[in-house]
C-alpha cells in the first residue's frame, strides 16, 4: 500500500470514528451541549491523530498492519462480536444517562477520568513504539521477533492493559456510573483473547515459550 493510500485509509477511519462517537454520544443525550462527550473525543481522537502522524513518519509498516481487520481464528471472531456489543451499550448509555439524570457525577470526577483515559492511550502508544509487529488481529508475521524489553518486560500484554483501563474508565469520562456495568465484560473478554492469542504465539513465534518463563504475568504483575 502506498503512503498516500495508507494515509487516506487512516484519515477515513479517524473521521469515521469521530462520526460514530458523535452519533453514540449526542443523539441519546439530545443535545450538542454534552461537554463530557466533547471532552472524550478531545482526549482520545486528537491524540490518535498525532500518533498516526508519528507512525506515518517513523513506522508506516505498523500502521498498515493495523489496517488488517479480518480475524481468522473462530474463537477470536466470537470475542470480537461480544466486545462490539459491550462497546455499543457502554458508549450509548451515557447519553441517555445525561438526558435523564440517572447519575449525579461531579465534573472533577469526569475530568480526572479523562486524564486516566489519555494516560491509558499513551500506554497503547508506547507499546506500539516498542513492538512494530502489533496487529489488530491475532497473527504471526514473517520476521516477527519476541519483544521482551520496556513495557514487555513488565507484563506480556501491555497494550491490553491500556485497552482494559481505557474502556472501563470511559463511561466515567462520559458522566455515567451505570454505563460501567456493560463495560465490565471487557475484562473476561480480553482474558479469553489473551489465552487464545498465546496459543497462536507459542505455535508460530520462536522464543515465545521462553519469554513466558521470563515474564510471568499477562496483565497485572503478581496477579495474572
Amino acid at each position: 500500500m502506498t503512503r498516500s493510500k495508507l494515509l487516506l485509509n487512516l484519515l477515513t477511519r479517524l473521521f469515521s470514528g469521530i462520526l460514530m462517537f458523535a452519533l453514540l454520544f449526542f443523539l441519546p443525550a439530545g443535545t450538542w451541549l454534552y461537554w463530557q462527550g466533547w471532552m472524550y473525543i478531545a482526549v482520545l481522537i486528537l491524540p490518535m491523530f498525532f500518533v498516526m502522524i508519528y507512525f506515518m513518519k517513523h513506522d508506516p509498516a505498523l500502521l498498515e498492519r493495523r489496517t488488517h481487520m479480518r480475524e481468522e481464528r473462530k474463537k477470536q471472531q466470537g470475542i470480537i462480536l461480544l466486545f462490539g456489543l459491550s462497546f455499543v451499550i457502554a458508549f450509548l448509555l451515557p447519553g441517555f444517562d445525561i438526558r435523564y439524570g440517572w447519575s449525579a457525577m461531579p465534573a472533577w470526577v469526569s475530568i480526572l477520568a479523562a486524564v486516566v483515559v489519555f494516560l491509558s492511550y499513551m500506554l497503547v502508544f508506547r507499546t506500539m513504539q516498542v513492538n512494530s509487529y502489533l496487529s489488530r488481529v491475532v497473527e504471526v508475521t514473517q520476521g516477527q521477533k519476541v519483544i521482551d524489553t520496556d513495557v514487555y518486560g513488565v507484563v506480556r500484554h501491555p497494550m491490553y492493559v491500556g485497552v482494559v483501563v481505557l474502556f472501563i474508565v470511559s463511561p466515567i469520562v462520559l458522566g455515567s456510573w451505570w454505563a460501567i456495568i456493560p463495560a465490565l465484560p471487557v475484562i473476561p473478554l480480553i482474558a479469553a483473547r489473551i489465552k487464545d492469542e498465546e496459543i497462536a504465539l507459542e505455535q508460530g513465534l520462536p522464543g515465545y515459550k521462553e519469554y513466558k518463563q521470563k515474564v510471568k504475568f499477562r496483565l497485572i504483575p503478581f496477579v495474572w
